[in-house]
């Protein structure tokens, strides 16, 4: 079954064809850790972990490495670090935000069900392939150094602006580009800066005498240089890193090993809002995945990774989201009703669902440029018919196996969802339960409008041997 991916280059659905099929190489922009990763963050994790898999499971898991790095050195991480620890040096300062946030950062993303990568490098551990690609540009003529700084000569690079396809005027006022009386050409941009008293520092490269650090682009072409060689086969990560942070990274990867391209295909997910509107602090609706986990600030609840994740696939990877309470709620009622099935089937006495017979429309679905809003479709149809077929195992072993496709482990991730949701039904049902004992109608009936909005129906019956009253509950379809 061929695998299509959309690539951002050609603007085009093409067949894969990896550089190597024992070597399939991908690479994925990461984390800055400098402040706990929100719900828009997650989108590239989530999409890619699902694309990890895919291929893990075409050309085997030891034939795919997976490549996605930590920037922590970074403009951004120093003024947190001075803001949050000002009676600190600035480098503990720097090392006591960076560690809190990575650990929120891998804690967050393995709720989510995400793999961890093959290699996950971080920026500060790399900087001396940093200083050899910078000084093989300044060799080729396509980087010079002015006032201690080293910069890229884009116009160096006949083909810059391929991937964004962006006028030259359009990628000046996208880039936010510095004016620098020392640059030769308004767009050429920094690969080495001298560092300010306190900051961060190593030796610089092309012979520069003062101490500094890397800019933010050199990064990840010197990480992915290292891991994934002078070309590889996916380089993935957020529409907003289109221009001009994947845009650079080509010329300088291309410019340095002289190579025809950096990446064989690009890839890039869709923006995210919340409720209808960009996603922001000033907004009052900045919503980070530990929030959505650990507390009650979105829809009043808590909310398991499953869900999370369900949800995010639940769009197209390349097409916007917007992020509600409502497709949360839906997507906690699916798995849910998922979670059914597969218990049932377990009360029938089948303990282990292994199989790796995946439904054959669902993976055609995800091979089709990860179409996950077919592949749920797909998921509905394979559980009615787990349903119609008296759960019979080789039917719930598929549905399973298909689940597990979307990294959504029917025995780990899903029954979490069911428990904790049925353990809040159960109580609620309790209660209801006593009020009406009680006589107190207006609280039982609160009660059942507030199950009613989890989309819980009740049914009352009296128990035909103690008249006691009975209540049963079921997922509204």
């Amino acid at each position: 079954m061929d695998l299509k991916l959309y690539d951002t280059l050609t603007r085009e659905k093409r067949v894969f064809q990896p550089l190597d099929p024992k070597n399939v190489r991908m690479y994925v922009c990461g984390p800055t850790v400098y402040d706990f990763a929100h719900i828009g963050n997650a989108r590239p994790v989530i999409v890619f972990d699902v694309l990890f898999r895919l291929l893990r499971h075409l050309y085997g898991a030891h034939h795919v490495t997976y490549v996605r790095n930590i920037t922590d050195v970074d403009d951004k991480i120093n003024a947190r670090a001075a803001e949050e620890f000002p009676a600190l040096p600035l480098n503990e300062a720097i090392r006591k935000v960076t560690e809190a946030t990575d650990k929120q950062f891998h804690d967050d993303v393995a709720a989510l069900g995400c793999l961890p990568p093959t290699v996950e490098p971080r920026a500060t551990e790399h900087i001396a392939e940093m200083r050899t690609l910078i000084d093989r540009l300044v060799a080729s003529g396509n980087a010079y150094v002015a006032e201690d700084n080293v910069l890229f000569s884009v116009p160096s690079d006949p083909d810059y602006g391929e991937l964004s396809k962006r006028p030259l005027d359009e990628m000046i006022a996208g880039a936010r580009v510095e004016v620098a009386p020392y640059k030769r050409a308004p767009m050429d941009f920094i690969l080495w800066k001298p560092s300010k008293p306190g900051e961060p520092a190593w030796p610089s490269p092309a012979g520069i005498a003062t101490p500094g650090r890397p800019g933010w682009h050199i990064e990840c072409s010197a990480m992915s240089w290292k891991y994934l060689g002078e070309m590889f086969d996916i380089h993935g990560g957020g529409i907003d890193l289109v221009f001009p942070h994947h845009e650079n990274e080509i010329a300088q990867s291309r410019c340095a090993f002289h190579t025809p391209v950096m990446a064989n295909y690009w890839m890039h997910n869709g923006f995210l809002q919340v409720e209808g509107e960009k996603m922001s602090k000033s907004f009052g609706n900045f919503v980070t995945i530990h929030e959505l986990l650990a507390t009650e600030k979105f829809g009043a609840k808590k909310w398991e990774g499953a869900i999370l994740r369900y949800a995010m696939l639940s769009t197209h990877y390349r097409q916007p989201i917007d992020w509600t309470v409502e497709r949360l709620v839906w997507a906690e009622k699916q798995l849910s009703d998922f979670c059914r099935v597969i218990e049932e089937a377990k009360r029938n006495g089948d303990e282990t669902m292994h199989s790796m017979e995946i439904d054959p429309r669902a993976e055609h679905a995800l091979t089709d440029d990860l179409n996950t809003p077919q592949v749920i479709v797909e998921l509905n149809r394979l559980c009615l018919e787990a349903k119609q077929s008296n759960f019979a195992r080789k039917r719930v072993s598929v549905f399973a196996a298909s689940l597990n496709l979307l990294g959504l482990q029917a025995e780990v991730l899903i029954p979490k969802v069911s428990t904790a949701k049925r353990d809040l039904i159960e109580e609620k049902i309790a209660s209801r339960n006593a009020a009406r004992k009680a006589k107190d109608f207006k609280e039982s009936d609160r009660i059942r409008n507030e199950l009613a909005a989890m989309h819980v129906i009740l049914k009352d019956s009296k128990d035909p041997k103690t008249g006691e009253l009975m209540t049963t509950w079921e997922i509204a379809r």
